[in-house]
């Protein structure tokens, strides 16, 4: 996939930790991989975007797991955050529904680098009602009643739709979503951007489940000296991580013989995606591959070593992640 760099006031010029080869003059918040816009960099599909492909294509592309066989069901972007974002919240499937969207936005962050002291805002403190948070925003102080918590590289955090949030600065993020862009600015320190604070607030939850997901250790694949880590299974999504240093095979096809669309994100390194008929695709640091479903079988041969992260929707949905502050 061609990354699509997206510019924000919150952003920052040098992308060098993910893009040492890129160069910017303006700040730059987030690098989108599978937005419904963005387009296929190579093979002959090149060109066209990833909504054209899905309307075209269908489940061949999106699986029996996704709920809508025409739309790309995954959104991932790099995130990087060098000033604070502003305090939002984006609705869940519910309350997007009652707007005319046809879902809400839960996601996931997988912290790729972390400064020290790396924070970001996960919901309102306990006992913060929706009534004494709007108060808060009118009298400019919002940030006083939000749950801060300290980040660190190679954490996942679950973003429940309703949950309050914002992000600050020095950390770099991989994000996994919904594929929405229903964003509600709640508030935002003076910039002059626009809030929808009737919107945000009607979808404010007092209580989320959202936090840092509590996930087992990494585990050695049988018969190899590969290592996998479940990352997270949600309700939308599913994201693993993998550290190869050989050839490792993998299928589009889970448990329940449903199949899915599989995102590759690289985190570390460079490896190859190979599948038969095709030509082998390189996944370097900042690469972004989609395996569409109807492939079944695909492998990923290292380099040296690579480290990346897949994603993928899962055909039973999962309960949400038990998480923790």
């Amino acid at each position: 996939m061609q990354p699509v760099f997206d510019p924000r006031p919150w952003g920052t010029t040098d992308l060098s930790p993910i893009y040492p080869d890129h160069r910017f003059d303006e700040k730059i918040g987030e690098a989108w991989l599978t937005g419904d816009h963005c387009k296929v960099a190579n093979g002959p599909l090149a060109g066209k975007t990833l909504a054209e492909l899905s309307a075209e294509r269908g489940r061949e592309l999106v699986g029996e797991a996704a709920r809508d066989e025409h739309r790309f069901p995954l959104l991932l972007k790099f995130l990087f955050p060098h000033d604070k974002l502003s305090v939002q919240v984006h609705p869940d499937d519910a309350e997007a529904q009652r707007n005319g969207e046809p879902w809400g936005k839960t996601e996931c962050w997988y912290v790729a680098s972390a400064k020290t002291g790396a924070q970001v805002a996960m919901g309102l403190k306990p006992g913060v009602t929706r009534a004494e948070f709007q108060k808060a925003i009118e009298e400019k102080r919002a940030e006083d009643l939000l749950r801060w918590i300290s980040i660190y590289p190679g954490e996942m955090i679950y973003v429940a739709g309703g949950t309050v949030h914002t992000l600050g600065p020095g950390s770099v993020i991989v994000e996994t979503q919904q594929q929405s862009d229903t964003t509600y600015r709640l508030y935002d320190y003076g910039r002059p951007r626009e809030l929808h604070l009737h919107e945000g607030l009607a979808a404010v939850k007092e209580q989320v489940k959202s936090g840092k997901v509590v996930r087992p250790a990494p585990t050695t694949i049988p018969g190899s000296r590969n290592t996998r880590a479940s990352m997270i299974r949600a309700p939308y999504f599913v994201v693993d991580q993998f550290q190869l240093k050989e050839r490792q095979t993998f299928h589009t096809e889970d448990e329940a013989r449903k199949r899915s669309a599989h995102i590759l994100v690289a985190v570390e390194g460079c490896g190859v995606v190979e599948g038969a008929g095709m030509e082998p695709v390189t996944l370097a640091k900042g690469d972004a591959a989609v395996i569409p479903a109807s492939v079944g079988l695909f492998a990923v041969r290292p380099q040296w070593s690579v480290e990346f992260l897949k994603a993928y929707v899962p055909s039973e949905t999962p309960c949400e992640p038990e998480t923790r502050l």
